[in-house]
């Protein structure tokens, strides 16, 4: 996924509705890589033999490597570097399959002032149809915060 340069937005710089969207094409390497990284190697990810006898006709994606898609967002576009996230809540709506091309977006719905914290509206979509959604609660730095030699540059 190809965020491009990053984005660092302090905690003074965000605005309830801020959103930011990226596209991500799921390659098998992805989906393999994902495995061998996290360990789970479920065939209904790795086999299509084995994946082909499910409800879903053939392999999926590890619904945690689409919910990485979302923290890739958040780290490099908004707010990007520097945040941390504390608390996100993951549905999982329906499948995504090798080949596909996942819309990722985040948007701000709630500031609060009281430790930087930054409510997120999440979402992962293929062909219009959301695939996982959710809510992130993340912690940003303010202008104080970030020291000039912190900010990064593309």
């Amino acid at each position: 996924m190809s965020v491009g340069p990053f984005q660092t937005h302090c905690f003074e710089d965000l605005a309830v509705g801020m959103r930011e969207t990226h596209l991500k094409t799921v390659s098998n390497e992805d989906v393999v890589g994902f495995a061998e990284l996290s360990g789970d190697r479920n065939p209904i990810h790795l086999s299509e033999h084995f994946a082909r006898k499910t409800r879903f006709g053939g392999r999926i994606v590890h619904g945690l490597y689409t919910a990485s898609l979302i923290s890739a967002v958040i780290g490099t576009r908004l707010p990007g570097p520097g945040a941390v996230y504390i608390s996100q809540t993951l549905n999982f709506r329906g499948p995504v399959k090798i080949g596909d091309v996942v819309e990722v977006s985040v948007e701000v719905v709630e500031l609060i002032e009281k430790g930087r914290r930054v409510r997120l509206k999440c979402e992962c979509a293929v062909g219009g149809k959301i695939v996982l959604d959710g809510e992130g609660l993340l912690s940003v730095p303010g202008r104080a915060g970030l020291r000039p030699s912190a900010k990064l540059s593309p």
